[in-house]
């Protein structure tokens, strides 16, 4: 009877050693999500100053707009969008991936700025978009203009 109750009062039981195991292993993952939380919800401009997600969050993010790109163009294609409401978020697209590549707020200048500046190199494909959307009298060829904005994506360092 005193063993019993030494027992019920708190004394010494036997556990698995498995309990000290996961309750490591949760901590470990919990740790883990707070810092993959922290690190995925940082501004765009802070993770690109991060050497080990710098590179990371380029590719991704080039990856994310070009699979954009490509959407877009399949719309078109399916006759879900017009030529002119594709050059419209295609050159959209285009300048919000400068945005979150460069940290340029590419979205708000005009065609002459982003041609003076660091994203010269984009200059000729958004004027292009824009010539195509706003004048009717153009040639321009919604799959040849999807393809160089997905390969200036791409490409762009």
């Amino acid at each position: 009877m005193p063993g019993d109750l030494l027992r019920f009062v708190g004394g010494p039981t036997p556990y698995s050693s498995w309990w000290l195991w996961l309750a490591i292993i949760l901590l470990v993952v919990v740790i883990v999500w707070y810092a993959a939380v922290f690190v995925v919800t940082l501004p765009s401009d802070r993770l690109r100053e991060l050497p080990a997600f710098g590179d990371l969050h380029a590719r991704l993010t080039r990856r994310r707009f070009a699979g954009g790109i490509r959407r877009i163009i399949e719309s078109r294609r399916r006759g879900e969008l017009s030529d002119a409401q594709a050059y419209d978020q295609m050159s959209h697209t285009v300048r919000s991936f400068l945005h979150q590549a460069t940290g340029v707020r590419a979205q708000y200048l005009h065609v002459n700025e982003i041609a003076a500046g660091t994203l010269s190199p984009a200059a000729p494909l958004i004027a292009a978009l824009r010539d195509a959307r706003f004048d009717a009298g153009t040639d321009a060829d919604p799959d040849r203009l999807g393809a160089q904005a997905e390969e200036l994506i791409r490409s762009w360092t």
